[in-house]
């Protein structure tokens, strides 16, 4: 059965507490090779059908209205296993 991945990220131009606490503990460990980290969200979907354009879409769709908050958070990857 495909999987489809969808990768949902916070919008570039909001801050990311969760991914500044991490880069803040990264620092205090010693770890200055990074210079910024931030979270998102993996959904992976699996389907009983083959992928098509169709399907596709309608995984889109959910990303954009149920996966993600189009307010604050951008889907920035749908792919099929």
């Amino acid at each position: 059965m495909p999987t489809i991945v969808v990768e949902v990220m916070p919008k570039a131009e909001l801050l990311d507490p969760q991914g500044k606490a991490v880069a803040g503990a990264l620092a205090r460990l010693g770890k200055t090779e990074f210079s910024g980290v931030r979270i998102g969200k993996r959904f992976e979907v699996t389907v009983d059908r083959p992928v098509d354009d169709a399907l596709l879409a309608e995984v889109r769709e959910l990303a954009a209205d149920i996966f993600s908050n189009s307010v604050i958070e951008d889907v920035v990857s749908l792919t099929v296993l």
